[in-house]
């Protein structure tokens, strides 16, 4: 293949241009975008409970847009410089040594990043350079590429470390009183974040009502219903008062709706003017 055929300095140098202004747009975007999952986030960890999970789910999205902005930077500054040494490239039948980075970068990041200008601009430098050049970018032969790009970039999940390090940040600006449920232990913070159980899920959220609390409350009503009565006490045993045939019913003993403790003795009745008995009339006949 002969290098530089189909290359095009007046192609090239248009699409870096336009590449610097779609990165800013890009992060400018993504910035306003994460202002609102911080706020969201907050939310998550100021509920009762707090939505741990939830919010650790988004706290990773939010460090993948976080890196995603850094890298448009850099790109940025890539594609900057090489607009400026434009006639550099078009004049030079190799790579600039100082620019193999700098434009492999672009390249490898072109398959990665939603930015449609740089597809143009690796197939310019495909056309300058060939397609071995090309291919050893995309490869990342020899660490060509920016590393801080590259990790950026990268699809690895970031460590478990780092998103409970977000949590506490924003926490912490949002004054939320905020406390990891279960601490990271030593080999959990280098790795990712392990996958939700469900322990910040409320049972029964969708209805509000909680059906565990019946239970609770079934096994405390239950509870009592079976306990026996408590027995009298064996010592004093008040007597009926002497005196009195009758009870006032305005007592105290009457008024706390319980059934007296004692018998009232009732007077025995007398009957006036009873007729005699048969022995007394026989005793006045005789």
């Amino acid at each position: 293949m002969v290098f530089g055929v189909g290359y095009k300095a007046s192609k090239l140098k248009p699409q870096l241009k336009m590449a610097v202004t779609r990165f800013q747009i890009s992060a400018n975007k993504k910035s306003a975008l994460m202002k609102q999952q911080i706020r969201e986030i907050a939310t998550l960890l100021a509920d009762d409970p707090p939505k741990e999970e939830k919010a650790r789910i988004k706290a990773e999205a939010l460090i993948r847009d976080d890196n995603t902005v850094e890298a448009y930077e850099i790109l940025q500054l890539n594609c900057d410089l090489l607009s400026g040494r434009i006639h550099l490239i078009t004049h030079s039948k190799q790579c600039p040594p100082d620019l193999i980075s700098c434009i492999s970068t672009l390249i490898w990041a072109s398959a990665i990043v939603d930015i449609p200008e740089l597809l143009e601009i690796r197939k310019q430098f495909r056309y300058k350079y060939g397609k071995e050049f090309d291919s050893d970018a995309m490869q990342n032969v020899g660490g060509v590429v920016n590393d801080r790009v590259a990790a950026r970039l990268s699809v690895q999940p970031p460590s478990a470390f780092l998103v409970q390090t977000y949590l506490e940040k924003i926490a912490d600006q949002h004054e939320v009183a905020w406390k990891p449920a279960v601490p990271l232990t030593g080999g959990q913070i280098s790795e990712p974040m392990v996958a939700p159980t469900g322990i910040s899920v409320p049972i029964g959220g969708g209805s509000g009502l909680n059906p565990s609390t019946f239970v609770e409350g079934a096994l405390d009503a239950h509870t009592k219903a079976s306990a026996p009565p408590a027995s009298p006490s064996s010592g004093f045993i008040p007597e009926a008062p002497k005196g009195t045939g009758t009870v006032s019913t305005t007592s105290s003993i009457s008024t706390t709706n319980h059934q007296s403790q004692y018998v009232p003795v009732l007077p025995t009745p007398s009957t006036p003017n009873a007729p005699p008995s048969k022995i007394e009339e026989i005793e006045e006949e005789d």
